[in-house]
């Protein structure tokens, strides 16, 4: 069965065994995209790849935090499907690595150790940068290439207690934006996805949030990343697109005092980040960059 233009399209999906990165596996699968499951977990990976068949999934084990770990991903997923057009950056530590009831007691700095804080940012900062530098040379060979990092909400980055998990994202929703502008031009484009919420996913321990239906269902993830694969999606690089829960994914223009008068807004408040908008479909064909919340 075609697919449209995501038929054939090969993607790697760090963390892609579990939580929201299982979700967009199955999701990109389902679209006829053959996808390279890259997972530490590497015995669920295989589990999955099993599941989804030889021909659409490949089980890539990984720790992303190691540069020549991330190298050998991008080699082996290409070699296995012939190419590399999509890369997501999923993989990621949570805040109960620090303390599983972190959400009931604020972190303290006390409480973070010098090996922590770096595990934090080589993993949930460095992952994207180390996947990135592997597959950017593929992309710029055949002038194509989408690169898609999951972040979180601004109020989670500027949140006391919520170092080192807020600041590492930052960080690299920060090098997103030096990015797609470094690859402007070139075919290849960079992207934010924001669950818009704690997701109902492993990293959100059922101690903090025991009504899990409350929670933002991985699969909600999926919809504005397909969209960003796509060619449609070739016009969206590097600009805020968020939206509040419930409604549709939507752009924000906004310069840059804007957008800090926001963020100092919403860390006074404790909001949840988001504007109202419109479908993707609808909205993101008017920008030029995105930073979408699902």
């Amino acid at each position: 069965m075609a697919h449209g233009d995501l038929d054939g399209k090969v993607a790697l999906i760090t963390g892609g065994a579990g939580g929201i990165g299982q979700a967009l596996t199955r999701a990109f699968t389902a679209r006829g995209m053959r996808v390279g499951i890259c997972d530490i977990v590497h015995d669920t990976a295989q589990t999955l790849a099993r599941e989804l068949g030889p021909e659409r999934a490949l089980a890539v084990a990984a720790d992303v935090s190691d540069p020549a770990a991330c190298a050998r991903a991008v080699d082996a997923v290409a070699a296995r499907f012939g190419d590399l057009h999509v890369l997501v950056n999923n993989a990621g530590l949570g805040m109960s690595l620090v303390r599983r009831d972190h959400m009931d007691g604020k972190i303290q700095i006390e409480d973070v150790s010098i090996e922590l804080w770096q595990r934090f940012l080589a993993t949930n900062a460095g992952g994207a940068f180390f996947m990135a530098k592997a597959a950017v040379p593929r992309f710029r060979r055949q002038r194509w290439g989408r690169i898609i990092n999951v972040t979180t909400s601004f109020f989670t980055m500027l949140r006391g207690g919520f170092a080192p998990y807020g600041p590492a994202k930052a960080a690299l929703e920060a090098w997103s934006a030096s990015l797609a502008k470094e690859l402007a031009g070139s075919g290849i484009t960079v992207n934010v996805v924001v669950p818009g919420g704690p997701a109902n996913t492993p990293m959100v321990p059922v101690e903090s949030f025991p009504d899990r239906g409350a929670l933002v269902r991985p699969e909600r993830m999926a919809p504005p990343m397909l969209y960003l694969c796509g060619e449609a999606g070739g016009a969206v690089t590097g600009r805020p697109a968020l939206r509040r829960r419930g409604l549709g994914f939507g752009v924000a223009r906004r310069g840059r005092r804007s957008g800090r008068r926001r963020a100092d807004r919403l860390a006074r408040s404790g909001a949840e980040s988001g504007l109202a908008g419109r479908p993707a479909e609808g909205r993101l064909k008017r920008y030029s960059a995105a930073r979408v919340s699902a």
